[in-house]
């Protein structure tokens, strides 16, 4: 495998998704492991990450000098490229100019990592994102290629196969930067495909069964892909010893609850407890406006339930989640790495410190796309595979400000008229997500030559490959204006639409 050292980039998870994409399988450690730990992988390649650090400060994040030691392949990724430079003996220096963006980049000489696809002579445009830069290359190394601001934006050590680039070949502002990344992964690591969604399947089903044995695993449903594609696989993997609980917590969009119910008593021999908790989630988020104080008490809620439910069953020992990859990244960062923390996720930030059952997380090296990709092995119904990503503390999050019933049913309608009008011109499958948010300001109207003054409705629609990047959706004005008629003539509460074109970054997806 490619083993990818984490120095807080929120690109990390960009890099493991791109050679995921070349069939390769790779993991994502914290940059201080030990070199004995690393050692102990089957380990074919090492790329070190990027990071937000300085390496010239004396606090930031390195590795041991042993990591060059192992014999094997690796490539530094900007913050990545710069230790690597430093920790061998060259040279890097605070930088008058910066670069962020995109940059053109020179190949100076050819190179076994972008063999047969950039050539010496040419420029090309790569993604670049840094205030140091190298003074001073190693012994053995190469000047490759530079840019404007990056005098070696590209350096090799082709004879120990070390290689440093200082852009990012993960994001799609590079060009051929997957490629960049399947050359050092197959060409130069010498790996074959080895990662698809069946072997993926097939080894965590027989990963659950060593986990769970004869014991007995509660699965919560939000009524969401990841949830439903948790519950189906573990169901693959011990049959009768799982019973899905799935609470209607008052959040869910327009006839949600109903939908759920009816996908898993029609059609899986699955154990389903239904719990209608619709009032005790909105008198806990009564007069509540802080997001993070929602996610929390939405899931510390949920595991309440959960425990209580699981008295009611014999061994019950483990409580099964979705969780993902990029759940991952925007809660917490790996331990000691500089990342940020955006925002605690709700399978992440809201569980009890003594929570008494144990966790069961199957998806959580997965993204959204693959998830869906293990949906289709798992044979769960398209229609309900590919509905677009719904986060688990619900309407909680979409309803900006205080909770309550009102809100909830006026968001309920706008957003069901909105989705139901997008798959209408067939752009459902375009959209990577779509949804309504009801706004905690009022504004003046005029309808039937009477005032009104009633709710803002915003609406947001993206395009992303996995979640971590996204771009808002071009709609046409006209059916923007369409919605917007439909949403104001047919909603009581709501006087005012307006679209959000912010992209993430710097926004999330999300409002909350």
């Amino acid at each position: 495998m490619i083993l990818i050292l984490d120095f807080g980039s929120q690109y990390t998870q960009l890099i493991a998704r791109r050679i995921r994409d070349c069939d390769i399988y790779c993991e994502i450690i914290p940059f201080n492991k030990s070199i004995e730990n690393i050692k102990k992988q089957s380990v074919s390649g090492i790329i070190l990450s990027g990071g937000p650090a300085s390496v010239i400060k004396e606090d930031s994040p390195v590795v041991s000098k042993e990591i060059f030691k192992i014999g094997k392949p690796v490539l530094g990724i900007c913050y990545g490229q710069q230790l690597m430079c430093k920790i061998l003996g060259g040279k890097v220096d605070n930088s008058s100019s910066r670069e962020f963006g995109r940059a053109a980049l020179k190949v100076k000489k050819n190179c076994d990592l972008f063999k047969n696809f950039w050539f010496e002579g040419n420029s090309y445009n790569v993604w670049m994102s840094h205030g140091d830069k190298i003074k001073k290359i190693p012994d053995g190394f190469s000047k490759i290629g530079e840019s404007k601001n990056a005098p070696f934006a590209i350096i090799a050590d082709e004879k120990r196969k070390f290689y440093g680039v200082q852009f990012h070949p993960e994001v799609i502002h590079t060009d051929n930067g997957i490629k960049l990344l399947e050359n050092f992964s197959k060409k130069i690591c010498k790996i074959k495909n080895n990662w698809n969604m069946k072997s993926y399947k097939d080894q965590a089903i027989d990963k659950i069964k060593g986990i769970v044995g004869n014991k007995h695993v509660i699965c919560g449903l939000s009524g969401g892909v990841d949830s439903t594609v948790t519950a189906i696989l573990l169901h693959k993997a011990i049959g009768k010893n799982l019973s899905c609980v799935f609470v209607d917590n008052g959040l869910l969009r327009l006839n949600e609850a109903k939908q759920v119910v009816n996908l898993f008593t029609k059609n899986y021999d699955i154990n389903l407890i239904f719990v209608d908790a619709s009032s005790d989630f909105l008198s806990a988020l009564q007069n509540v406006e802080d997001p993070e104080d929602k996610r929390k008490i939405i899931g510390r809620k949920f595991i309440e339930i959960f425990e209580k439910e699981a008295k009611k069953l014999n061994e019950v020992e483990f409580l099964a989640q979705g969780t993902l990859y990029p759940d991952i990244i925007e809660s917490i960062s790996f331990s000691g790495a500089p990342s940020a923390k955006i925002k605690s996720h709700h399978n992440v930030g809201g569980l009890p410190e003594k929570m008494k059952l144990s966790l069961i997380e199957p998806l959580r090296d997965l993204f959204k796309d693959e998830v869906r990709k293990l949906g289709e092995e798992l044979d769960i119904p398209r229609d309900f595979i590919q509905r677009h990503p719904f986060p688990g503390p619900g309407l909680g999050i979409r309803v900006i400000g205080p909770v309550d019933k009102l809100k909830l049913d006026i968001l309920r309608k706008a957003d069901e008229i909105y989705i139901n009008e997008i798959k209408k011109v067939g752009l459902y499958d375009e959209i990577w997500q779509a949804f309504a948010v009801l706004l905690p300001v009022k504004t003046v109207g005029v309808m039937g030559d009477e005032r009104t003054y009633e709710y803002v409705c915003s609406l947001r629609a993206v395009t992303s490959q996995d979640g971590m990047t996204a771009d808002f959706y071009k709609f046409d004005t006209s059916f923007l204006g369409n919605v917007s008629t439909k949403i104001v003539n047919e909603v009581k509460g709501i006087n005012r639409v307006v679209y959000d074109i912010t992209s993430k970054p710097p926004g999330t997806i999300e409002w909350e």
